[in-house]
């Protein structure tokens, strides 16, 4: 399997988010991206290739103009303002303050953009999140020319990023600009099967209203985890895109073997569906060790699914997410890959 990686994820390298209520080392960070490098190398799972430079037009197909222009200046403006550090929200619109202005200050700016407040926005991030879009965009090239599959390392990850917010370490939402892309690029339907251990609520919001795009989520209960305010099985999609969204909502603790049973259920989804290619958003934080997660999946549970996803003979495209159990990120994610290789 061929794998795109770029090292200009290396200019995200944020020092800082808030986690339990304090102030720690972020936990998604440069060292993810190179573990699960050198395990490819390690086990030869395939070439290794840069990615193509591609301009905003396959990002503007999915996120707003304006987002896009701030995520652009952020870490600028900031500076500009006299902040010191790191760009982080302190106040955004809640449920009280629903306005439709978008603040010219860059402190209540980056509040209307953020859905969270655990991620900065640090110098080099946006270099890194175009670089990551451009090794997804790549992977989806390979595949849209007729190879089997891709494997897009991206980082920093997207499935947080929604149209117009950016949080969960995510600020452009890599697998749904792959998804589009690939729409434009003649597959009529594409299915987006998110494996994170966190709801891709990015990835949801936008395609909701979208019939030609399946999107399904194998997630931890947001009752109990990250996004928390999406993610529920009751959001089926609206409109013209009601039925097209499928949330499988965990409890805290699940073993593989209830876990895979979500896996075949979408899988079934996706058969019913009649998709044109798969798009995969992996997520190795359901690892039983991973330290801000309630999974239970072992190292060969990776493999298995793997295995799995290959039983559902499209041509796929796998989009890093999360996984944050460092030292077998690398493991963790080449299992998967290998089980899907190694079901031809």
């Amino acid at each position: 399997m061929l794998t795109v990686y770029s090292d200009r994820h290396r200019l995200r390298d944020a020092k800082m988010e808030i986690h339990g209520g304090e102030i720690v080392a972020p936990f998604e960070c440069p060292r993810r991206a190179e573990i699960i490098l050198e395990r490819v190398k390690y086990v030869g799972l395939g070439d290794v290739v840069e990615p193509k430079d591609y301009d905003l037009d396959p990002v503007l197909k999915v996120h707003d103009a304006g987002y896009v222009e701030f995520l652009s200046t952020c870490f600028e403006d900031w500076r500009a303002a006299g902040m010191k550090g790191e760009a982080i929200p302190i106040c955004w619109p809640g449920r009280t303050m629903n306005s439709p202005h978008i603040p010219q200050m860059i402190e209540g700016k980056i509040g209307y953009y953020a859905l969270a407040s655990e991620t900065t926005i640090s110098e080099g991030t946006w270099e890194a999140a175009l670089a990551a879009k451009d090794v997804a965009l790549t992977a989806t090239d390979h595949v849209l020319s007729g190879n089997r599959s891709a494997f897009a390392l991206c980082r920093p990850p997207g499935h947080h990023a929604a149209m117009d917010q950016f949080g969960g370490y995510c600020f452009l939402n890599n697998a749904a600009i792959a998804a589009q892309y690939a729409r434009d690029n003649g597959a009529a339907r594409v299915a987006v099967l998110d494996i994170d251990f966190h709801h891709g609520n990015g990835t949801q919001n936008i395609f909701s209203r979208r019939s030609d795009v399946l999107f399904l989520s194998i997630h931890g209960d947001p009752s109990h985890a990250f996004p928390h305010f999406l993610g529920y099985a009751d959001e089926t999609g609206e409109g013209e895109g009601e039925g097209f969204t499928v949330n499988y909502p965990l409890a805290p603790g699940t073993p593989y073997s209830d876990w895979k049973k979500a896996l075949i259920e979408a899988g079934d989804r996706i058969r019913d569906f009649a998709a044109d290619l798969l798009v995969v958003s992996i997520g190795v934080d359901t690892y039983e060790g991973d330290p801000i997660s309630f999974f239970k999946l072992t190292s060969d549970d990776f493999t298995d699914c793997g295995a799995y996803l290959a039983g559902l003979d499209l041509p796929t495209v796998f989009v890093m997410e999360g996984g944050y159990a460092v030292e077998e990120i690398g493991i963790n994610t080449v299992n998967l890959l290998q089980g899907f290789d190694g079901a031809k």
